[in-house]
């Protein structure tokens, strides 16, 4: 039976990785749900254990938050600040700036995988109405992602985990780690300016038609105004689970939009991934495996290392729930380093994150590829600088 037990976490594990298990069709939310449901049928957790292992806070966080996305989506906002980029952006160099800190402050408010997934078309339909290259510039969408949502509770799920475990308030947080966010993006833009030279040129580009989109003006201003007292609330150290979800149920009261539409665009994967995971890390504990981690989490250099190998061996996410029990929790900069190394581990590889799946995907429908290797090229160095000065600024800077 115990044997058992450890094949079961270790297939899981293995499907989070590489986000399926071979020959059967299963994404990672029903990889982690399944083994979830493969630990209590073997005995290791009884159903009330489960259901106590599950954070409910950390899924309300995430609810709201994909409901306020949604219905920024559905008013047009996204589309509405292409439009003004390619309006007021007259050069290659300028679009690479500007879609850096651009989509990293839209991370650091909103979940960094669906400001992915709702600027990636856009950015291909820029780049192709420009006949600009657009590998540079999905490359720095997604690393972008990755480093704007290092800088606040809000920008990732990790983070919001982290929140959650920690009791860091979000105002202290962001204090805390938007200056190297910030950095990150800097160094990117560098880095990418190195790599590919087509994107040196500050020279005007032709003026092109501009694609045609609708916005919903009354939706617009009350998704905008809601989303402003939500990060007021946020600053004011309100509980962000219940900010959030208060913004959310705001937004659901409507008369010109179903709810239907917004519904729709919630991504219950995830949440039921996250059920899945807190489930199969409370077994994870019952075995006693966290014993063997603990060995390595000694030291902040060993802490950075064995998050960035858990990151990019079964994703971030898992990574923080694995490795949560092991923070001390009065220790405020050893939760910063977890949350800063988790999410810049993502920029690695091309299989590091959620944001780089999803560009590789739309650059694959459009004709071009993004390999393993040429993402290699561009978020090894990244990565590896980026960690560097976060252990620099966390311990040696003493921000906290």
């Amino acid at each position: 039976m115990v044997v058992l037990r450890y094949l079961v976490i270790l297939l899981t594990y293995i499907g989070l990785g590489l986000g399926y298990l071979p020959g059967l069709r299963m994404n990672r939310a029903t990889i982690a749900l399944v083994g979830a449901a493969f630990l209590m049928a073997l005995g290791l957790l009884d159903l009330s254990a489960a259901w106590s292992a599950i954070d409910y806070k950390t899924l309300v966080f995430l609810f709201g938050m994909m409901i306020i996305s949604a219905n920024l989506t559905a008013s047009g906002f996204f589309q509405l600040a292409v439009d003004y980029t390619i309006r007021y952006v007259h050069s290659p160099l300028g679009l690479l700036i500007v879609l850096t800190f651009g989509s990293g402050f839209l991370s650091a408010l909103f979940l960094n995988d669906t400001i992915a997934l709702i600027l990636t078309p856009l950015v291909v339909g820029i780049t192709q109405l420009l006949s600009l290259n657009p590998v540079p510039y999905l490359l720095a969408l997604a690393g972008a992602t990755n480093l704007g949502s290092v800088a606040t509770l809000s920008g990732n799920p990790q983070n919001i985990l982290i929140g959650s475990f920690s009791g860091i308030s979000y105002l202290d947080f962001a204090k805390a780690l938007t200056p190297l966010a910030l950095i990150g993006l800097v160094i990117q833009v560098g880095w990418l300016w190195w790599l590919y030279p087509e994107v040196r040129s500050l020279s005007p580009y032709l003026k092109v038609e501009l694609p045609r989109y609708r916005t919903f003006r009354p939706l617009l201003a009350k998704s905008l105004l809601i989303t402003t007292g939500l990060l007021i609330a946020f600053l004011l150290g309100i509980p962000t689970a219940e900010a959030t979800l208060i913004a959310a149920g705001l937004l659901l009261v409507t008369r010109r939009i179903k709810p239907a539409r917004i519904l729709q665009k919630i991504d219950w994967d995830l949440l039921l991934m996250f059920c899945g995971l807190f489930i199969l890390t409370e077994g994870v504990q019952k075995l006693g495996v966290l014993e063997w981690f603990s060995r390595f989490v000694h030291t902040p250099w060993s802490i950075l290392g064995i998050t960035v190998l858990l990151s990019n061996l079964v994703s971030n996410v898992p990574a923080v729930l694995l490795l949560h029990h092991l923070i001390p929790q009065p220790d405020k900069q050893t939760w910063l380093l977890l949350a800063a190394a988790s999410t810049l581990a993502g920029n690695l590889t091309l299989l590091g994150s959620v944001a780089n799946l999803i560009v590789a995907e739309a650059v694959a429908k459009k004709g071009y590829r993004l390999t393993f290797g040429e993402h290699l090229r561009f978020g090894l160095p990244l990565t590896v600088v980026t960690l560097a000065l976060t252990y620099f600024w966390i311990f040696k800077l003493r921000v906290w």
